[in-house]
């Protein structure tokens, strides 16, 4: 079965319908974390129902209390084949759905049909009578009277045409759901009870049989407008029934949710159910998305964390598969690691600003919006901060006194854990981060106490084929500068030439 391409917008509607949501994700944490990627990767043979319940929980801030109920059911269909494919089978079918109805059914209150309704019905009768006598009779003043009949019954199918479409398509993916509804309640007991009302709502906003028969369809809906007072009388029986159908969306779109979190940690490599504590520590934690990941041991008490590492090392991908397993714990109940314990706390990024010609936004700039913005969010709640290379786009000075300002007042509100080759940095905010540094040996990933020792940004220009004279120019301008800045008075301006 192929899936319908919903793109992300339509993904997200079931999220921004619902008023009052306390959101603990932003759009740059969102991005930053890759969660687009690693949200399709869990989408995978999942309706789009699944999908957006998904990206609620990733989103929005459940009750904690909520959340061993969660793991608990998605735990429950791991260890029953039989149950899961049960689930499976009965709501296979939500895949064709290729319309989101979460707008429909959160949004504003459904208009009633107009008053007008009723008379729709007359104007085939008068036609047909009007065409009929004339034809009979050969009165021609009443060819006149079909003709304006016959006008208006083209007129009002156009005027509705596009609507009645949209609306059929929507009408078609609560139907899907509905089914579902029906088929589920003879297998799970949270479904068994109203079963019966989701088959009886179904047939109510289905199509007369008649209407529906090929080749009969087309006069039914040109002749006697069936689709346009369809439309009007379904969407009155949706908007009656609003509760019934908003109960259904969220029961079906929980367990479409739940079989699709069963059916990718049934293919992990490495997973496991996160305990829950102050502290952070994740043993042997992997990227899911990357392919042969190096696993890596990492800790954090109240204090927060200082990585050094030398250029191409992976701090960054460091960065991202903590953070992604701390999203996951707090939406899900699991990390990709061999043991985990996590607080419940929201996860923020700053990793990837980028300049905005169209709104003349320089990097610089968009890299202090963000630090407004991360200092906003840790006045709300206590957080943890994930910073890659903060106020790179400025002078060197200005840039780790920045930092270091901005850095030490996040760890105030809540924890960060920060990268960067400012290794004066470490010192500076001693009192709030813990200095680690990671390194690879051996192709595997070490994360241990202390700084940075051997720096190779000027050993890579030689590896990526600068030539001899620019690398030992560079040789020598480093060493100036470094003895330059523990001595300044002591030494002359160098030579470059």
């Amino acid at each position: 079965m192929n899936d319908y391409p919903f793109v992300p917008s339509d993904v997200a509607l079931y999220r921004r319908m619902l008023s009052g949501a306390d959101a603990v994700m932003d759009q740059q944490t969102w991005d930053d974390m890759l969660l687009p990627a690693y949200s399709a990767e869990l989408a995978r043979e999942t309706s789009i129902f699944g999908q957006q319940e998904l990206h609620r929980r990733l989103y929005a801030a459940d009750d904690a209390s909520a959340l061993p109920s969660s793991a608990s059911r998605v735990r429950g269909l791991m260890a029953d084949d039989d149950a899961r494919l049960r689930l499976q089978t009965a709501s296979k079918d939500l895949r064709q759905a290729d319309r989101e109805i979460s707008e429909t059914l959160y949004g504003p209150e459904l208009p009633r049909a107009p008053r007008w309704l009723p008379a729709l019905a007359w104007l085939p009768v008068v036609f047909l009578a009007s065409a009929g006598v004339a034809l009979i009779a050969g009165w021609l003043p009443l060819w006149g009277v079909a003709l304006v009949a016959w006008l208006a019954l083209c007129g009002i199918q156009a005027r509705f045409h596009e609507t009645v479409q949209a609306w059929e398509r929507i009408l078609a993916s609560m139907q899907l759901m509905l089914r579902a509804h029906t088929l589920l309640g003879e297998i799970d007991p949270r479904f068994a009870n109203d079963a019966a009302q989701a088959g009886k709502l179904n047939r109510r906003i289905s199509r007369s049989l008649a209407s529906r028969m090929p080749g009969v369809s087309e006069y039914a809906d040109w002749l006697w407008l069936a689709n346009v007072r369809h439309h009007f009388r379904s969407r009155d029986v949706v908007r009656e029934n609003i509760d019934f159908l908003r109960g259904s969306f969220e029961r079906v779109a929980m367990l479409d949710a739940d079989l699709a979190l069963a059916r990718h940690l049934a293919k992990a490599d490495v997973y496991c159910w996160a305990e829950q504590g102050d502290a952070v520590e994740l043993e042997q934690v992997v990227h899911p998305l990357l392919a042969d990941a190096a696993a890596l041991d990492f800790g954090m008490a109240r204090k927060g964390v200082f990585i050094s590492g030398q250029n191409g090392v992976g701090k960054s991908t460091l960065l991202r598969t903590v953070g992604l397993s701390l999203v996951t714990a707090r939406a899900f109940g699991f990390c990709y690691a061999r043991r985990a314990v996590t607080p419940l706390l929201p996860v923020y990024a700053s990793m990837q600003n980028e300049d905005a010609l169209g709104a003349g936004e320089s990097f610089y700039m968009a890299e202090l919006r963000r630090g407004q913005e991360l200092l906003a969010l840790s006045a709300q709640r206590p957080a943890i901060f994930i910073i890659d290379e903060i106020f790179r786009g400025t002078n060197y000075l200005e840039s780790v006194s920045a930092a270091a300002a901005v850095l030490h007042t996040l760890a105030q509100q809540g924890r960060v854990v920060v990268a960067s080759h400012h290794l004066v940095l470490a010192s500076l905010l001693s009192d709030c981060l813990e200095p680690w540094c990671v390194r690879r040996t051996g192709g595997q990933w070490q994360l241990a106490p202390g700084l940075l020792q051997h720096t190779n940004g000027i050993t890579l220009l030689a590896e990526r084929g600068f030539a001899p004279a620019i690398t030992s120019k560079a040789d020598r301008i480093h060493a100036w500068l470094s003895d330059y800045m523990a001595h300044p008075a002591d030494r002359t301006l160098i030579s470059l030439t």
